[in-house]
């Protein structure tokens, strides 16, 4: 019976997904050894934060077309993904730890992304951009890993913070006081990626970003962007 106060926890934030892939000896490792001796929720999740934004590199160009492209596993083995899979690794690392963790979606307006990223999205509003929301003393917190340290000091911007129990989200400026992100659309929780619908958003919004031609580059995303420090 639910207690007077107590939150109920849906099982699906607790168990595997698809792409949420907490039950893999890889990715219970990988969690295990990042959270090391902590001994609460709050500092385990803090570590498993900075071990997903910093040791996964933030990479846009997948065939994102492709499901596996949003799988936390790949992501974890090939040390690099963009928002979506290092969102649901960092969702699977907690739940790995017993942590409630879920996706959040939203529709996001990037003034700093790459020439060439914003020429393949064909607009400057990136759809279903991702990030992590984990049930940490009685409340959902959002967190962002998506740009590691390296790329935001590239960029300029100071690389996200989180506390475990305040929301981690994009920084609206960059160090030189320009607009860096904004959030334009609100596309709710899910327990998995809901890759169906994201890939249906993107044939119609912005059909380049599933072109080959897309994720077959001689350059890396970081070596794309200018120094903006």
């Amino acid at each position: 019976m639910k207690r007077k106060g107590e939150t109920v926890i849906d099982r699906e934030y607790l168990e595997p997904g698809q792409f949420v892939e907490s039950d893999t000896l890889e990715i219970i490792a990988f969690a295990q050894q990042a959270a090391g001796h902590a001994r609460d929720d709050i500092s385990r999740s803090v570590s498993l934060y900075e071990a997903v934004r910093d040791q996964i590199t933030y990479d846009p160009y997948d065939r994102l077309d492709h499901a596996e492209s949003c799988s936390a596993k790949r992501a974890l083995m090939r040390n690099r993904g963009y928002c979506i899979p290092k969102a649901a690794l960092l969702v699977a690392c907690a739940r790995a730890l017993g942590i409630p963790g879920r996706l959040g979606f939203a529709d996001v307006r990037d003034h700093l992304a790459s020439p060439r990223l914003i020429e393949a999205n064909e607009d400057d509003v990136f759809r279903w951009h991702a990030y992590a929301e984990l049930h940490l003393e009685g409340k959902w917190v959002k967190a962002t890993p998506a740009f590691d340290m390296l790329l935001c000091n590239r960029v300029g911007i100071e690389p996200l913070q989180f506390d475990g129990r305040n929301d981690s989200i994009f920084h609206p400026y960059d160090r030189r006081n320009r607009k860096h992100m904004e959030y334009v659309l609100d596309r709710g929780r899910f327990a998995d990626v809901p890759f169906e619908a994201i890939l249906a958003t993107w044939r119609t919004h912005s059909p380049r970003l599933l072109d080959e031609s897309y994720y077959c580059r001689a350059k890396s995303f970081i070596e794309e962007v200018r120094l903006r420090s």
